[in-house]
């Protein structure tokens, strides 16, 4: 371990797989394997699908890495540019439907990059070209598809050329403008073409005895669609296009190239064609539990210091033991989308306010909170920008839920959109159909900005795949945006004001025995009749089991203030200290019947007991009032002195 202190040498890498591999934790022991990477090892999955930042490009790098996690055939990564996704989309052929014609060319890819790597491999690993090695090499340098030629985008646009008018085949014994001179259409010449090659990678796999059993396959992976990917027909098309490209090359070459396609699942969930079904034995979907992102987080911090960490040093030492009354690691990962790169951003902002700035040896509880308020500013930029395309709207969404309660229920909803409803299908016309409620509730659920109440739990996109329906009418934003839109708070309920903060009761210093004063007097009384109403408005609370436990702790929370507030005044000693116990009871009472109001007009299903607080709330500021004198500024004397 370097020297200094052990927090200056905490680090939890890079948030992107690309820098992490040459500037962070990837490849030194910071990668923490999971079912989605043993999955893409094994060669059991194809299709390994999840959120931005949830490891997808992170379990490609470990694979492309030469060292002990990595695969151990040859390997070949294809990370489309704007440009070559460009050429793609525009890709058509007379005769085939828009799926098919890009299925094409993205098949003439993986053939080309399979021939590229069977002319190299041919040479390093056997000895020997067989003829139809030497046929390949000929082809490649035919059609300008070399190993030293251009640029992807480059190589892209002249086999498209080819595809649509006639590819050089003569390598493989074809002359084009004689053999394929009957084919009916475009499509059908360009499959004709396409076949040939295929036909001739297969044969120089087999000829080499290629097929996995002798040394490992070739890996070809595709990573990064979504750099290239729209919410148009036709971006639709170059991914579907390609599913049924790996399919197709997976069948025909068999055990001798694995294929492994690294997908968004926002765009996978996004496509629909005939075929989808016969992927799903393919999918694996990438998913992170606490438990999971605390070892990463483990494993991450023990690679960077260069030492053994154990988690009671990390969480407990190094990180403070709790914030805001919680078990520091809970409220972390609390805060935090389930995916890698939110825990590293935060994790990593949480070391640089206590050590960059302000050279501390550990963090502290502030450290953590103010890091949480950056990182929620973060984090709910970036959801926006995620999904601009798919989504452009999302921004605009946002003072639905500025500077209110997280929970938020279907009524309070409906009211709010209401309001927004003409100036967001004004804005965005296009997305009128999506902009009603139950679709506004629906994307919003899918991003992982709002979580439903399901019986005591609530529940976010991950962790259940059950999309919001119809009945349910609680929902809550995600701890992860609160700070940002200053929704810190379950309820937008009104806090109770203290009116006596200036006055102390220090247990001891003022005893109605020692005084002189009658043990329970007038004054007296009162307050013990508040306090009692604070203990039935909380046990009435504790009835109501459904109810959502932030909400329940919420009123709880202002009862509190309530309390704190009522035991400032001393035993005895109201009148002496100014307080007249008559117009604080009115105050109090008028507190409660605000508290009952907001309660009822929440929009909380009947069925939480939320109703049973509220009227209970409004029973005890009744007996209040009368306890009181009945009405502000009156001086009744309903308890005799």
């Amino acid at each position: 371990m370097a020297d200094g202190p052990v927090l200056a040498q905490l680090h939890f890498g890079r948030e992107d797989a690309e820098r992490d591999v040459t500037e962070g934790l990837l490849l030194r022991g910071g990668f923490l394997p999971n079912a989605a990477y043993r999955g893409a090892l094994s060669g059991r999955k194809m299709l390994i699908i999840g959120r931005k930042g949830s490891g997808k490009s992170a379990i490609c790098m470990q694979l492309m890495a030469d060292g002990p996690g990595g695969h151990r055939g040859g390997k070949v990564l294809v990370t489309p540019d704007e440009a070559a996704g460009e050429e793609i989309r525009r890709f058509e052929l007379q005769g085939l439907p828009g799926d098919s014609a890009k299925a094409l060319i993205w098949r003439y890819v993986l053939a080309v990059h399979a021939a590229r790597h069977l002319v190299t491999h041919a040479k390093d690993a056997h000895g020997k070209r067989p003829d139809s090695v030497k046929a390949l090499g000929r082809f490649l340098k035919q059609n300008g598809e070399a190993a030293d030629s251009g640029r992807l985008v480059e190589r892209l646009a002249q086999g498209a050329r080819g595809l649509q008018t006639s590819l050089s085949l003569e390598a493989f014994g074809v002359k084009a403008s004689v053999d394929l001179a009957q084919s009916p259409s475009e499509g059908a010449r360009a499959a004709r073409q396409l076949e040939v090659v295929e036909q001739g990678v297969a044969r120089a796999f087999a000829d080499l005895g290629c097929d996995g059993v002798v040394h490992p396959p070739l890996l070809l992976m595709v990573d990064q669609l979504e750099q290239v990917w729209s919410a148009e027909p036709d971006s639709n098309s170059m991914v579907i296009g390609l599913l049924l490209a790996a399919k197709h090359a997976a069948s025909l070459y068999g055990r001798s190239v694995r294929f492994l396609l690294f997908l968004r699942a926002d765009i996978y969930d996004s496509l629909s064609f005939g075929e989808g079904d016969k992927f799903r034995g393919d999918e694996l979907r990438i998913a992170w539990t606490e438990q999971a992102l605390r070892d990463l987080a483990l494993t991450r911090a023990r690679a960077s210091v260069g030492e053994e960490l154990g988690e009671e040093r990390l969480w407990k030492e190094l990180f403070p033991g709790t914030v805001g009354g919680e078990e520091t690691v809970k409220y972390l990962f609390r805060h935090c989308l389930p995916r890698p790169r939110d825990a590293i951003q935060f994790l990593n902002l949480c070391q640089e306010k206590a050590w960059l700035e302000h050279q501390r040896e550990r963090i502290t509880e502030a450290d953590v909170q103010q890091a949480g308020r950056q990182f929620s500013e973060w984090k709910l930029k970036d959801l926006s920008s995620e999904y601009l395309v798919a989504h452009p709207f999302l921004n605009h969404l946002r003072p639905l839920f500025q500077n209110t309660g997280y929970v938020v229920t279907r009524v309070a909803l409906a009211r709010r959109f209401e309001a927004a409803a003409e100036t967001l299908h004004h804005d965005f016309p296009a997305y009128a159909k999506a902009l009603t409620l139950p679709g506004v509730i629906d994307v919003l659920y899918g991003v992982g900005f709002l979580g439903v109440r399901r019986g005591n739990d609530v529940v976010f996109a991950g962790d259940d795949v059950l999309p919001v329906q119809p009945h349910e009418t609680e929902f809550h934003v995600h701890a992860c945006f609160r700070a940002a839109l200053g929704a810190t708070r379950p309820f937008d309920l009104r806090s109770y004001e203290a009116q006596f903060a200036d006055v102390r009761n220090t247990p001891g210093n003022f005893s109605p025995a020692a005084s002189g004063s009658t043990p329970l007097n007038r004054d007296d009384r009162l307050l013990w009749e508040l306090k009692r109403s604070c203990y039935s408005i909380r046990a009435q609370v504790n009835r109501a089991v459904l109810l959502s436990r932030d909400v329940g702790d919420e009123v709880k929370r202002q009862l509190d203030r309530v309390e704190d507030d009522a035991n400032r005044i001393p035993a005895g000693y109201a009148a002496s200290v100014g307080v007249d116990l008559d117009e604080y009871l009115l105050t109090t009472s008028h507190y409660f019947t605000t508290l009952a109001a907001q309660l009822l007009n929440s929009g909380l299903d009947e069925t939480t007991g939320i109703n049973d607080v509220a009227h209970r709330i409004e029973e005890e500021a009744r007996r209040l009032r009368r306890l009181a004198g009945g009405s502000f500024g009156s001086s009744g004397n309903s308890l005799g002195a």
